[in-house]
């Protein structure tokens, strides 16, 4: 047994115990505290990284992914019996928005019957900045990596997010990004976005490195490629548009980058204060709200091609057109789509609003004269004017944009200004797209 030691030992011994827990305490309250606050994105990096790990990733440009219609498949001889872009060679340029140093590209094959195999990957400057050329700016041209490794291939359904490549895009440039598939894919079902009113190019063989590509084939869609992400300042945010052709922007110019979204951006862009939004363009002609149609229904895709994407804090929601000229023209059938097009947009206002994201609505526009969704009784012109009341007055949405007050036909409300639409009553030319860009208040996509 051991002697009892004196009492002002033990009092010490208790008072030292006492002071090394309150120390530890202390130490592993201030770990927590710094954990908590050191910014996301930082592991692994070092003293000289502490600029990039304050700064975050940026949706810059995007495509909504697409199953392509037989007649939208790459032209011969670029699509087999039971194989598409084998050998083959796909130089795409698209324009940013937002710039930066850093980017990292997102190829999705979302609706792919097999494995997409990509065999090397390149960006670079296109020649003379323009979109829709084959040829790039020499000296400009870049290998993008995935996970180090020059190929890689994406699992069906899913996307592969490349590696961040030191590369610099102004914003509101073009960026040209070129793609080797030496095996191609296995199946006749490919992703892509139809409607890029933008040229791209095919070529057998690898000419991913090549500065010019004579004889290329032309084409006016996207395949494969589905974002572009900038490393931007913490400031920089990302606004996005759920829509339909009217935002793909049929009656644009090809090439010409004026789909009201690319005006808008260029609105922006004049404001010190607008200067750090992208636009995010998620948009596909023929799409609806309540079921599919050309792309999944607006419902469906709100999670891959809203929520899940970088920085957006704003969504802008013009859609519904559809919805409303496809339904049967007799007063029960547009008084179905009316109420379920408002439930809709209430789903998607609380599901964007769990993430933080404020909501704009947009009216719908007139129609009046275009076949076939005009109709004699004007039950959809019916439907139209209730839907768009509700955006206007159910004080649902964080705000509303009148787009149909901007390009209707003060004389005539039902129809669209003749000066403004393509021909077909339905889509806008670059000058109807300009208003509806113009009836976007800059001061609304101010970061609050």
């Amino acid at each position: 047994m051991q002697p009892s030691q004196p009492s002002s030992r033990v009092s010490l011994a208790h008072l030292v115990a006492a002071c090394v827990l309150a120390l530890a305490l202390v130490v592993t309250s201030s770990a927590v505290v710094a954990l908590v606050r050191s910014p996301q994105g930082t592991a692994g990096a070092g003293a000289g990284d502490t600029a990039t790990a304050a700064r975050h990733w940026v949706n810059t440009w995007s495509a909504m992914p697409q199953l392509t219609e037989a007649h939208n498949m790459p032209p011969a001889p670029f699509t087999g019996d039971r194989a598409v872009l084998v050998d083959t060679t796909l130089r795409q340029t698209v324009r940013v928005t937002t710039g930066g140093d850093r980017v990292r590209l997102r190829f999705s094959n979302a609706f792919g019957g097999t494995a997409l195999p990509l065999t090397a990957v390149t960006v670079a400057l296109p020649k003379g900045g323009q979109a829709g050329v084959g040829a790039i700016e020499p000296g400009t041209t870049r290998t993008v990596t995935f996970g180090g490794r020059d190929a890689t291939t994406v699992p069906i359904g899913a996307q592969v997010v490349s590696d961040p490549l030191d590369f610099t895009v102004r914003p509101g440039s073009n960026l040209t990004v070129t793609t080797y598939l030496a095996e191609g894919q296995a199946s006749l079902a490919l992703t892509s976005h139809p409607g890029s009113r933008t040229t791209s190019y095919l070529q057998h063989g690898d000419r991913t490195r090549d500065d010019e590509l004579p004889g290329a084939t032309p084409t006016n869609h996207w395949y494969l490629l589905s974002d572009v992400e900038v490393l931007s300042r913490p400031a920089t945010t990302a606004v996005a548009v759920l829509g339909d052709s009217l935002t793909d922007g049929r009656g644009s110019t090809t090439n010409g980058n004026n789909r009201w979204p690319d005006q808008l951006f260029d609105r922006l862009q004049q404001k010190p204060a607008t200067r750090g939004i992208a636009v995010v363009n998620q948009a596909a002609g023929g799409n609806r709200v309540l079921n599919d149609g050309l792309g999944p229904n607006a419902l469906a895709r709100l999670d891959r091609d809203i929520l899940a994407h970088s920085a957006v804090e704003q969504l802008i929601v013009f859609e519904g057109v559809n919805d409303i000229g496809t339904a049967e023209a007799t007063p029960a059938a547009q008084q179905r789509v009316t109420a379920d097009l408002v439930a809709a947009y209430d789903q998607i206002i609380v599901r964007a609003h769990a993430q933080g994201i404020r909501v704009y609505g947009a009216t719908l526009l007139p129609f009046d004269g275009n076949t076939p969704y005009d109709d004699v009784g004007g039950h959809r012109e019916d439907a139209r004017q209730a839907v768009n009341t509700w955006i206007r007055t159910s004080g649902r949405f964080d705000a509303v944009l009148d787009f149909d007050r901007a390009v209707r036909d003060p004389q005539n409300p039902s129809r669209l200004q003749p000066t403004l639409h393509d021909g077909d009553w339905l889509h806008l030319n670059p000058e109807g797209y300009r208003a509806l860009a113009e009836a976007v208040p800059s001061r609304l996509l101010q970061r609050r």
